[in-house]
This record gives C-alpha cells, sequence and structure tokens, in this order.
C-alpha cells in the first residue's frame, strides 16, 4: 500500500478480532517507523509503552470509560513523552560532527529550561507526530488503529508506572477490524480549511 492510500484508508476503527494476534515481526516494523518520526532538535521525546499484560490491559479499559477495542485490539500502544528529554541533549547528537554538537547542544537546554509550557507543547507535538505515522505504518500493513484521549491520565500513568516527568498524550490500540468505520461524517471543505498568506 502506497502512502497516500494509508492516508486515505486509515479511519478510526472502534471494533477488533480479539482473537487476532499480530505477528511480532509486523510489532517491530510498526514501533521502527515510529522512531524515525520527526522531532524538534531531535529530542526524540516520545516514549512507546506496548501493554501486553491481560490484567494491565483490562484495568486501562476500566480507566477509558470500557471502550473495547482497549482490550480487543492485538497491541495497546500507550503513547508517552518526556518531558524533560532536552536535559539528555547530547545524547541526540553523538554521531554529528563536533562543530554541530558545540553549536545545537547547548543551544537545546537554553531553549527548552525553565519554560513548562513549551516542554508540554513539545511533548504533545511529538506524541501525536508519533501516532500518526504508527497509524500510517499500521494500515500499510492491513492493520487498523484508533487514536484515544477518551481515558484517565492518572490511572493510566499509575497503571503503566509513567515517571513523574512524563506525560500521555494519546493511547492506540492496533489491530484486525471486524467492523469498519462509520463514513466519514462531516468533512469540511476546502474553503474552510486551506487559506493563501492569510486568514
Amino acid at each position: 500500500m502506497d502512502t497516500f492510500q494509508a492516508i486515505q484508508q486509515r479511519r478510526s476503527v472502534k471494533h477488533y478480532d480479539p482473537n487476532y494476534a499480530m505477528p511480532a515481526a509486523d510489532l517491530d516494523k510498526i514501533l521502527e517507523a515510529a522512531m524515525l518520526s520527526p522531532t524538534s532538535f531531535n529530542i526524540q521525546n516520545w516514549r512507546f509503552v506496548v501493554v501486553q499484560d491481560k490484567e494491565k490491559r483490562q484495568a486501562i479499559k476500566n480507566a477509558a470509560w470500557g471502550q473495547a477495542q482497549v482490550t480487543d485490539a492485538s497491541v495497546l500502544i500507550i503513547i508517552c513523552a518526556d518531558l524533560n528529554a532536552h536535559e539528555n541533549a547530547a545524547d541526540y547528537w553523538v554521531n554529528a560532527p563536533v562543530e554541530i554538537q558545540e553549536m545545537i547542544v547547548p543551544m537545546i537546554s537554553k531553549f527548552y529550561s525553565d519554560n513548562d509550557q513549551l516542554q508540554r507543547d513539545e511533548a504533545i507535538r511529538s506524541g501525536g507526530i508519533a501516532a500518526q505515522t504508527l497509524m500510517l505504518a499500521a494500515k500499510a500493513l492491513g492493520y487498523d488503529s484508533c487514536p484515544m484521549i477518551g481515558f484517565d491520565p492518572e490511572k493510566v500513568a499509575e497503571i503503566i508506572n509513567l515517571p513523574d516527568d512524563h506525560i500521555i498524550p494519546l493511547i492506540l490500540p492496533i489491530g484486525k477490524a471486524v467492523k469498519p468505520a462509520q463514513g466519514r461524517s462531516g468533512p469540511l471543505s476546502k474553503e474552510k480549511i486551506i487559506f493563501k498568506d492569510s486568514f
């Protein structure tokens, strides 16, 4: 499936085959694709918790108001982000020429330090970009997905033992659909979305 087909065919699917087991090679391929997602300054602040334990999946379902896709999908990925990723700036540029490292690394720390809002905004941006990569990679391999914000983040954080300096932008079930998504309910026209030079 090419990229445009994956974009066109990706839908938020709610109903999955609970008996389908995704091959480990497919899951690895999807996660490795997500690790290529862009991040500001290459800080790679996303973290992916793949929840396989059935009891934890059920607890997360309870924290997501009983939404069946949490337990029925083959895979449940909690997309997390490290708010303090900027503190390890040297790690992200270790293979760059020394002169680039000496320029970029101090810049990263200066840009993010003492700016909680920017750290949070960056975490959510990066999580969203990675989620789209996960969804398109999954679709390209014949899977469906459902990006979710309908959950109690504090309860889910407790279940997965999330570090205090991380947040959860969204969670993502991936699996084999048993029922397609409903038809697109009301896409806006190009005239309401696309502007040239200004609003």
